[in-house]
């Protein structure tokens, strides 16, 4: 690894998948996995091994072994590459952004996973109380599936822009049903697909406002450290060094879009991070990069026997 201003990426919920942890439990990293579950009260190794999809599709099953995962992985990179161990900057996609906070030295891996498993539970229960769905639409600006939401909203529809996640692709969310009248309008509208996510609510919408309260109680007992690294935030896509403040960004981000392609440009761009690495399961965010700031170097370290060559 040689370059000398590395951004570490990681991903969020959605990115489970059944069997992900097999590449991984004979690596040193996998130590991580009987930390998680100590610390969260549950049986980590058995939902990255053994888990089916509807069993991961739970929100609370979804984000805990997401960010273990992405734990496992980290860990394993920084014993094979130590210049991982200290990155130009961390950033980490809605879920992800904890993973970055633990990355960046700002959040300890014991608090990661106490509010995580309350970020979930809150969150399953506000899943529960709605029929929330989410899709993503391709080959329309920021602009334009904005007005398309908007058509949408005019007629009473409950549908939100989510995620804003490269110059060609925006994920809506809302009640199942105005996703899915969202969706058509954006096909007419010219997207050139729409793709319907795996998820078990409307995340990063006010959908989830009734999660706010009960985390909040959570968020309040973390203690955020100074670290040794910046983080961007989801929610506005500034570059933040550790403090109490992550408190309320965490917070806001329960309700509020994510501005994934905004936060490209600010690692590569404000804070001059000349390579990109997403770390854990997937290559989603990879992929976000290359349609978004192709120029800059990117890799997955989703596999233990990843080769460290990036693609440009």
């Amino acid at each position: 690894m040689t370059s000398t201003r590395l951004a570490l990426m990681f991903p969020g919920q959605g990115a489970q998948r059944p069997g992900m942890g097999l590449p991984w439990h004979r690596t040193p990293g996998w130590s991580v996995v009987a930390e998680v579950s100590e610390a969260a009260g549950r049986d980590m190794e058995a939902l990255l091994l053994d888990a089916g999809t509807e069993t991961l599709r739970r929100t609370d099953n979804a984000q805990l072994t997401t960010f273990t995962l992405a734990m496992v992985a980290l860990t394993e990179l920084r014993r094979q590459h130590p210049l991982a161990a200290f990155p130009g900057a961390c950033a980490g996609h809605s879920l992800g952004e904890y993973s970055a906070l633990v990355a960046a030295g700002i959040l300890d891996p014991q608090d990661a996973v106490r509010l995580i498993v309350a970020r979930g539970a809150a969150m399953q229960t506000a899943c529960a109380r709605a029929n929330g769905a989410m899709a993503a639409v391709l080959g329309l600006d920021a602009a334009q599936a904005q007005d398309v939401v908007d058509e949408i909203h005019a007629d009473g529809g409950q549908v939100w822009v989510a995620n804003l996640n490269s110059p060609q692709q925006t994920v809506i969310a809302g009640l199942a049903a105005d996703v899915e009248r969202c969706s058509r309008a954006a096909e007419r509208a010219g997207a050139a697909k729409v793709v319907a996510l795996t998820v078990g609510g409307a995340f990063h919408t006010p959908l989830m406002a009734e999660a706010v309260e009960p985390f909040a109680a959570a968020l309040a007992t973390a203690r955020f450290m100074p670290g040794h690294s910046a983080v961007v935030a989801n929610v506005d896509a500034r570059a933040y060094r550790g403090g109490p403040h992550w408190a309320e960004l965490l917070r806001h981000q329960l309700t509020a879009p994510v501005r994934w392609s905004d936060t490209l440009q600010t690692l590569t761009e404000e804070l001059a991070c000349d390579r990109l690495m997403e770390i854990g399961p997937g290559k989603t965010l990879t992929g976000l990069a290359k349609a978004t700031v192709p120029k800059v170097p990117r890799d997955t370290f989703s596999d233990p026997q990843t080769s460290m060559v990036p693609t440009a």
